[in-house]
């Protein structure tokens, strides 16, 4: 996770963003905190880079990486605002002793990779390229599905889908294509679907251990899917952060070892 310190929106790279409404750093921090303490009380460990001025962007940790089998997968971004976040991650990564692969194509780390036990959910249709697909697919030697977004409010996969663990997912139909939405349905036959009430609170941008789903507050129908189906429900609110078009998701990056 990176702490929101310089959180600011300025500029505008997704429907969410809207500079003239602006944004506060200290509610951004309140709440980043919040989110930080509900993973650690799940007994999560919590790794923090440091924020980097400038780089208002940088607490959406998601984005910097994937790291799957102690491999890490850097970013390449596709909006220059936030290009410099992608060596600043895979710096850390390095520091920390992990081997890293620079990409050849742009991609949004796990904001558009979502892993599964089996395999490797990949959106494309704003910010990944579908080359980045195979390039992860070659370095991690995990198979990669190509899923394409339609919906420009819903621009990384991890806006209109989760894992849940167990090989089953949540998402939000309305995200993606006709084609992508027959495999989805194929893939996952007994998904939790959620509405488009819940999608747009970004309710999808959560987070599953398999147990307990650290999901937006305001995603209620979600919630009450999620506890129908046995998930202990963490409520959090992240409604700062979702004026730049963060969630819980885009906070945490995953690293599997």
């Amino acid at each position: 996770m990176c702490r929101p310190e310089f959180f600011a929106v300025t500029y505008a790279i997704n429907p969410w963003m809207d500079p003239a409404a602006g944004a506060s750093a200290a509610t951004a921090v309140h709440q980043w905190e919040a989110l930080k303490r509900a993973y650690e009380e799940l007994g999560h460990k919590v790794s923090v880079i440091d924020p980097i001025d400038g780089l208002p962007d940088m607490v959406f940790a998601a984005n910097g990486a994937l790291v799957v089998d102690g491999k890490v997968y850097g970013a390449r971004f596709a909006h220059s605002e936030r290009a410099a976040e992608a060596p600043a991650y895979l710096n850390w990564f390095t520091g920390q002793g992990y081997p890293v692969k620079e990409p050849a194509f742009t991609n949004e780390g796990e904001g558009d990779f979502l892993t599964l036990d089996e395999m490797i959910l990949a959106g494309t249709g704003f910010r990944t390229d579908v080359a980045a697909h195979m390039e992860a697919q070659e370095f991690l030697g995990r198979p990669v599905i190509t899923l394409r977004l339609v919906d420009p409010r819903f621009y990384h996969l991890d806006t209109a889908l989760f894992p849940l663990g167990d090989g089953n997912i949540a998402y939000y139909p309305g995200a993606f294509s006709e084609g992508s939405l027959n495999v989805l349905r194929r893939l996952f036959p007994d998904a939790i679907l959620a509405g488009e009430a819940d999608a747009t609170v970004l309710g999808l941008n959560a987070v599953s251990d398999g147990l307990n789903v650290v999901v937006n507050a305001e995603a209620t129908g979600l919630q009450d899917s999620l506890t129908r189906a046995g998930y202990q429900v963490v409520p959090v609110d992240l409604s700062e952060l979702r004026k730049a078009g963060g969630g819980p998701k885009c906070c945490t990056l995953e690293i599997r070892s």
